[in-house]
């Protein structure tokens, strides 16, 4: 469906290594494109037998423009060409592509107005994307940190033909979007800390649904990730912001038994809305080879630090 998150690209300087560490911590599987080249290999992450993803290698030249390892959520379009027309129209800038990608569609990496990179697909045949009901395994969170939110959120708006589903308050004045289709969010937008994060460029963070939050950050720093943030209680769930052992930064999300049953766990949100209710207490008395190969003209802006989070919730608590 149009404006839905449909596939979680990796980039990194080691895919074998990612492949062993990943699969720890989401229980998912892998499974070879074929089509790839032996130089240049494409593996894909599947939940279910699903294909949710993939994993490929940073090339010389992309490491000599600089790019990361870093991960690159995708959004379904009904139409690559119009889109990639609109994102221009609304100020955007079309970073590769649009290209096609054999048997599956076509493929381009975009950058919004502020410069976040994600990029858009259009699929050959019928594809599920995330409806907003988490699954365990699968991401069940996007996040956009930017340097003017309202004028993000509009972008994607138009581009997309995503909802404004919520709003809150983080504290100072600093407001945390939610967005999403049919009453059901996808994520969230918020403006970085111009003091702390200056030299953070705009990025997305996605967050990988798990059973429990505080085991499965156990495993990744046994296996070589950073914790960045957390484990965070938050009205709903528990949450954790990491890197994995190459750097690649990520996060993690589990929604209590109540918030799965309405399926409404959300992460940044529902700090926001604890960090609200702290306040007034405290007054009354907180895909495949061609994405590879597109990925070389991307610089990777997926560099997301939880600081501005764990500094809320610390006021909060």
């Amino acid at each position: 469906m149009h404006g839905q998150f449909v596939w979680y690209d990796l980039m990194t300087s080691d895919p074998a290594a990612a492949q062993r560490y990943y699969p720890q911590l989401a229980g998912w599987k892998t499974q070879k494109f074929e089509p790839s080249a032996p130089d240049n290999p494409y593996t894909m992450w599947t939940v279910d037998g699903e294909p949710i993803g993939g994993v490929g290698k940073i090339t010389t030249e992309q490491a000599a423009m600089g790019t990361k390892p870093a991960w690159l959520p995708s959004v379904h379009v009904s139409s690559i060409n119009d889109a990639t027309q609109k994102v221009t129209s609304l100020g955007g800038r079309v970073v590769h592509g649009p290209m096609p990608i054999p048997n599956m569609g076509s493929y381009a990496i975009i950058q919004d107005p502020q410069g976040a990179a994600i990029s858009l697909y259009q699929t050959s045949g019928p594809t599920q994307g995330f409806d907003g009901t988490p699954s365990i395994g699968r991401f069940s969170w996007n996040e956009l940190m930017t340097t003017d939110y309202l004028r993000a959120f509009d972008f994607y708006r138009q581009l997309f033909g995503w909802e404004k589903t919520g709003e809150m308050d983080m504290g100072d004045g600093n407001m945390y979007l939610m967005f999403g289709m049919k009453g059901k969010p996808f994520g969230g937008i918020f403006n970085r800390d111009a003091a702390r994060m200056a030299n953070m460029a705009p990025n997305w963070l996605p967050y990988i649904y798990v059973k429990d939050v505080k085991k499965t950050v156990d495993m990744a720093t046994r296996a070589g990730g950073m914790l960045g943030r957390g484990p965070m209680d938050i009205p709903g769930g528990i949450i954790a912001i990491l890197a994995d052992p190459q750097g690649a930064r990520f996060a993690l999300h589990q929604g209590t038994s109540q918030a799965a049953a309405t399926s409404s766990s959300q992460p940044k949100a529902q700090k926001k809305s604890s960090a609200k209710k702290t306040r007034k207490a405290k007054k009354a008395t907180a895909r495949p080879k061609a994405r590879a190969k597109a990925k070389r003209a991307a610089k990777s802006t997926s560099r997301s630090r939880p600081k501005a989070k764990a500094k809320k919730k610390s006021k909060r608590r």
